[in-house]
């Protein structure tokens, strides 16, 4: 293809990448995902770690990932946990909330200050809970029944596994939770533009500079859309052609995986400073 098809993608100077599906799945780290990261950095881009996985604290991210053997700092992680928990911070400081979530979750949602007790709670708010038992499906349902706000950390509906498996995640257990009382969440994390915007105003990049990397449409692609950023869908995880083609939701590019990308930075040399 020629260099200017990809101009919106050499233009970019923060790279917001996903995390499972996109550069690992379970433990199994995906071919050239790691050398991936360290393209982006020969090239001078930046680049944060952007998860919707709410099963982890933020904090959590950094030894997993030096562990599976990528380049992470505080700096470099942002997770719809952490957005949660400044939603909180800004709209219900001083509220009890009930959690559905993880101890990590939970955890997450103290360092923003939130007061958590599923006995007498003012909100209700949802996670992807690898930890989940009945009793806290059940404390929500009564607290969201006498009309406590619902908020919920992602929409995704499954976890991406190896071996094609996958794992019910927070969109599902919402879900659960709207059949029995009627009541649908606020999602805080991706699609909801403010993720970006919050990593934008910190950067002083620009979101039309900023390019999302994910294998989710309605998550990673939508929140580009949303919020003016360029997108990538990559097929090595949870989406597949057919799925694209059937959506209405539509990336700037579809890649095969992160090594393609990787392939045209390189191939096409740093842009990542280039200014508007």
């Amino acid at each position: 293809m020629q260099e200017d098809y990809f101009e919106k993608l050499l233009r970019c100077r923060l790279y917001l990448l996903d995390m499972d599906g996109t550069l690992y799945l379970g433990d199994n780290v995906l071919p050239g995902a790691i050398d991936y990261i360290r393209t982006l950095e020969r090239t001078g881009r930046q680049y944060i770690y952007l998860t919707n996985n709410s099963s982890r604290a933020g904090s959590d991210y950094v030894p997993r990932l030096t562990r599976l053997g990528f380049p992470c700092t505080p700096e470099t992680v942002f997770s719809s946990g952490m957005a949660t928990g400044l939603y909180y911070q800004e709209h219900y400081a001083g509220k009890k909330a009930c959690v559905v979530g993880t101890r990590a979750f939970q955890r997450e949602l103290r360092s923003y200050g939130v007061t958590i007790d599923n006995k007498d709670a003012e909100v209700v708010v949802v996670g992807f809970d690898t930890e989940l038992v009945y009793e806290k499906l059940y404390d929500a349902v009564h607290f969201l029944r006498r009309g406590a706000p619902f908020i919920a950390a992602n929409p995704d509906w499954v976890c991406p596994q190896p071996e094609n498996e996958v794992q019910p995640d927070c969109g599902s257990i919402c879900a659960l939770l709207t059949a029995a009382t009627g009541r649908k969440p606020k999602f805080i994390g991706k699609p909801n533009r403010s993720m970006i915007d919050i990593i934008s105003h910190k950067t002083g990049i620009p979101n039309a500079q900023i390019c999302c990397v994910g294998d989710r449409l309605y998550t990673d692609i939508a929140v580009a859309e949303n919020a003016g950023a360029v997108s990538v869908l990559v097929l090595s995880g949870e989406t597949d052609r057919e799925m694209l083609r059937e959506s209405k939701i539509k990336p700037d590019y579809v890649l095969q995986d992160v090594r393609d990308i990787s392939e045209i930075l390189q191939s096409r040399g740093g842009a990542g400073d280039r200014e508007q």
